[in-house]
Parts: structure tokens; C-alpha cells; sequence
């Protein structure tokens, strides 16, 4: 990323529209780009490539619109040759307001700027809207926490938490900063850590599951490992064990499949306490209202600065309970 780029958000969105007039816009951030001395010929085409890092979806989007690429303040074409201290400004517009229905839900900000929210999730609340979870989902909080403050910002999470998994997770506030994490993701630039509370302990200590993972042809709502599937990585270390029955294992994820941990973890014959489609089972007789998986460290380069940025999210009450239940009974486990 290039110091060049700005990041303006606007409190109040500028609305306007695009050419056929069909659809009002607002412009959510805005990027400047200075063409330097050694650039002189350069396309308009590379610099949003190659300079920006923009993808083509988002340029083809973006060039319908009447003022969101622009030279110098005046529209231009993408094969355009540009001269040195020409600037070049992306206005990212959304082209709708999100239909997200705002409501009142608590939401815990670890991180807030113009270009993403970092948010805790609590165990127990989807965090998108679903077939099943039309309304009371993280997306309904966070749309009415923007909405309270005069921001009309779309609803675009970089990633999910299962329902019952706590921890991080970020939200892009524009198309740009969705897209550049999205690419974060796939080239495994972003780092996500988990506390998993596991019924048994892993052999060895520290390894890593390397087994692909897909739906389950029975049971759809699962997952199985299963030859067939999709590739699926997860690192592990266990932290802490309590007795030979329990411990306490960080996991970081290479892949991010659906239920991957939770599945991996099973995989290796110590599933999750408080799993209940995995471990339905369990013979620990701890109560617990969800399943012992905590997203605690979230890393990424930030998509405007490029620097590298870290959040982090304490045990919530009901997994540390479980922490110190287990170091109160660890005496009475047996080998």
C-alpha cells in the first residue's frame, strides 16, 4: 500500500447519482493517488491495479458512476497516459443503502475508524442475517450503532464466527477495505488465533490437523473429514491440561472452513467441551449454554495505511468460569 492514499469518511454521505440517473449513490471513502516523476506515461489502468491494489470488479463498478474515477477532477478513460503530479481520485460509492434493519442490540467496539470496525461477538447471536435468523443478528446492532451516529454504512464482514464462538471479528466500512482484507484472507495474511477448551488432550502437544473438511451428506448442518473435501489447516498447541481429561489448546487457522476447529478438534478424538453437535457425549458434566471456542487474536495489514495492526478479545465470563472450574477439578482428574 502507498502512502499516497487517502481515507476520508463522511458523516453525512454525499448523495448523488449514477449516469442513467437510475439508482442514488454515497460516497463512503476516497482514495488520492500523485502520479511521481519516474511514472511519466503510466495508465490510469495500473495505477488502480497495480498502485491501489483495486480489484477489477470494484474499478468496473466504480467507472459507471459519473465522478468516481477521475483525473485531475475530470473523468477520464482508463488507458489514459498520465504525466507526473497528475492526481488521481477514487471516490468509493456505495450504490444502495444497506436493508439491513437497524435494532438495538449491544455491540462491543475493540476499534473503530473510517475504514473498518473490530468488533467482540458474543457467544449466541449469528452474525448475519440467514434463512433461519432474520433479524436480531450482529449485522442488526452494527447497522443500528452506525445508523445512531448519522452513518449510513453498508454491513461487510471480512469473515464469520460460528453462533456459539465468541472473540474478534472486523467489518469493512467500504468496498475498498472489504476487498483488500478479502485478499489478506486468501493469501493468508491474516492472522486468526482461537482458546479452545478440548474434553481429552491432543497428541502430540503441538501439530497441526491436515485434513480436508465438507458437509456432511447426512446431517447437512455438519461437517465430516472426509477425503473428498475441501482443504482444511489448523495449527494447534496445547496450553494448559487439566488431569488427562480436559485442556486448554490455542489453535491458529491456515484454512477457514466451516466449523474447522470445532471439526479438527473431534478429528483428533478431543472434541470441544460444550459442543453439542460434536460432542453430544461428553462425560464432564460441566453446564454449559455454549461451546468453548474463543476468538482471541485478530492480525492484519490495515487496508488503507498498510500497517500491521493486532487485536485481541479477553475469555468472556462463561468460558473463564470454565477455566477455573477446570484448574479447581484438575486434582481429581486421573491419568
Amino acid at each position: 500500500m502507498t502512502d499516497n492514499i487517502a481515507s476520508p469518511i463522511q458523516t453525512e454521505p454525499s448523495i448523488s447519482s449514477n449516469i442513467s440517473g437510475e439508482q442514488p449513490i454515497w460516497e463512503a471513502a476516497e482514495l488520492i493517488y500523485t502520479v511521481k516523476e519516474d511514472e511519466a506515461g503510466i495508465l490510469l489502468r495500473t495505477v488502480l491495479l497495480s498502485r491501489l491494489h483495486m480489484s477489477r470488479r470494484l474499478i468496473t463498478r466504480l467507472k459507471k458512476l459519473e465522478h468516481a474515477i477521475t483525473v485531475n477532477d475530470a473523468r477520464t478513460y482508463s488507458h489514459k497516459p498520465l504525466e507526473p503530479g497528475d492526481i488521481v481520485r477514487i471516490r468509493i460509492a456505495e450504490p444502495q443503502l444497506d436493508t439491513i434493519e437497524p435494532e438495538p442490540i449491544p455491540i462491543e467496539v475493540i476499534f473503530e475508524d473510517d475504514d473498518i470496525l473490530v468488533v467482540h461477538k458474543p457467544a449466541g447471536i449469528v452474525v448475519h442475517p440467514t434463512k433461519g435468523y432474520s433479524s436480531g443478528t450482529l449485522a442488526n446492532g452494527v447497522v443500528h450503532y452506525w445508523r445512531s451516529r448519522g452513518e449510513h454504512t453498508r454491513f461487510r464482514p471480512v469473515h464469520r464466527l460460528d453462533q456459539e464462538t465468541s472473540g474478534v471479528l472486523v467489518v469493512a466500512k467500504h468496498a475498498f477495505a472489504h476487498q483488500q482484507l478479502s485478499e489478506q484472507m486468501k493469501r493468508n495474511q491474516m492472522v486468526k488465533r482461537y482458546i479452545a477448551f478440548t474434553e481429552g488432550v491432543p497428541q502430540p502437544a503441538r501439530g497441526t490437523v491436515n485434513a480436508p473438511i465438507d458437509r456432511d451428506a447426512d446431517e447437512p448442518h455438519m461437517r465430516i473429514v472426509t477425503p473428498t473435501g475441501y482443504d482444511s489447516i489448523t495449527h494447534y498447541a496445547v496450553v494448559n491440561i487439566y488431569g488427562g481429561i480436559a485442556a486448554k489448546v490455542e489453535c491458529e487457522l491456515e484454512t477457514g472452513r466451516t466449523h474447522q476447529i470445532r471439526v479438527h478438534m473431534q478429528h483428533l478424538g478431543c472434541p470441544l467441551i460444550g459442543d453439542k453437535f460434536y460432542n453430544p457425549d461428553s462425560i464432564l458434566s460441566i453446564p454449559m449454554t455454549r461451546h468453548a471456542l474463543h476468538a482471541a487474536y485478530l492480525s492484519f495489514d490495515h487496508p488503507m495505511s498498510g500497517e500491521r495492526v493486532v487485536f485481541t478479545a479477553p475469555l468472556p465470563a462463561e468460558l473463564a468460569q470454565l477455566e477455573d472450574t477446570l484448574n479447581k477439578r484438575k486434582g481429581t482428574y486421573t491419568e
